[in-house]
């Protein structure tokens, strides 16, 4: 079936006339999608939808977005950036030679909702990677994403009845309304860097954006693969986080909020 695809020619002359008619005949591109900018589900069959293609030093991912979020283009970054952008999109990779292709790896899966405690709305991060996620060098089979998390001040979470523990040093990047990244403190006093970073700015929404602005803060949830999953409704993303704290599963922290 053919998609509403938009391919523009600077992603056509990268992908080659080939995979852009099977693309714009529907053969390659997916029904439904995540939008690789604002973060909500898209139909190719239903509504305009652009090719953004990822470009990295050897590599690159083909992703899709909402035509009203993006035109269709070509991004260029960096191999590290790349395999972070992987982090925030859905979409196939590319070969752009048959020998080099994006390695599998676990990455992280962020969502933003609204935890209600103690009667009052918080602005949340659930962050719950892909796969297990080991010490980095580390040969070993297992998950040390939680233990990892604690040993940087992360709260192991039993039930969700009390605001976390401010974690001094990280925080959580806002900038135009829009999530960018969260931080932790830079090696050596130094600045911080990107702990997690959205390679296209996450949209909020507005109850989120002023929950934000009125606590200064944003909770982040974070648990093992496999433990909360997507879950389409704020209810359900928190009776996925109560099932996870009541399994041992969850930590936490309350980041300030760095931006507007």
């Amino acid at each position: 079936m053919p998609r509403m695809l938009d391919v523009s020619d600077e992603v056509r002359a990268e992908i080659g006339d080939e995979e852009a008619d099977r693309l714009l005949a529907g053969d390659n591109a997916p029904g439904s999608y995540d939008c690789t900018s604002c973060r909500t589900p898209g139909d190719s069959g239903q509504e305009r939808t652009s090719t953004v293609l990822f470009i990295g030093d050897e590599t690159a991912v083909l992703a899709f977005a909402h035509a009203t979020c993006l035109p269709s283009q070509v991004v260029q970054v960096t191999e590290e950036q790349l395999q972070g952008a992987v982090r925030s999109i859905t979409g196939d990779t590319v070969d752009l030679e048959p020998d080099k292709v994006v390695p599998e790896q676990a990455v992280l899966g962020v969502t933003s909702g609204l935890v209600l405690i103690a009667g009052e709305l918080h602005p949340a991060l659930v962050v719950e990677p892909t796969g297990p996620i080991v010490r980095p060098g580390s040969t070993a089979i297992g998950d040390d994403f939680l233990p990892l998390l604690i040993e940087q001040g992360f709260m192991p979470v039993t039930a969700i009845d009390a605001v976390p523990p401010v974690l001094h040093g990280w925080s959580v990047l806002l900038a135009m309304g829009q999530l960018h990244a969260v931080l932790q403190p830079g090696t050596n006093g130094g600045q911080p860097v990107a702990w997690w970073q959205a390679h296209q700015p996450l949209q909020v929404t507005e109850g989120w954006r002023a929950a934000a602005n009125k606590h200064q803060q944003v909770l982040m949830f974070a648990a093992p693969v496999g433990s909360i999953g997507r879950q389409p409704r704020e209810d359900l993303l928190r009776d996925a986080l109560d099932k996870a704290a009541a399994n041992g599963k969850l930590v936490a922290s309350a980041l300030p909020l760095a931006g507007t």
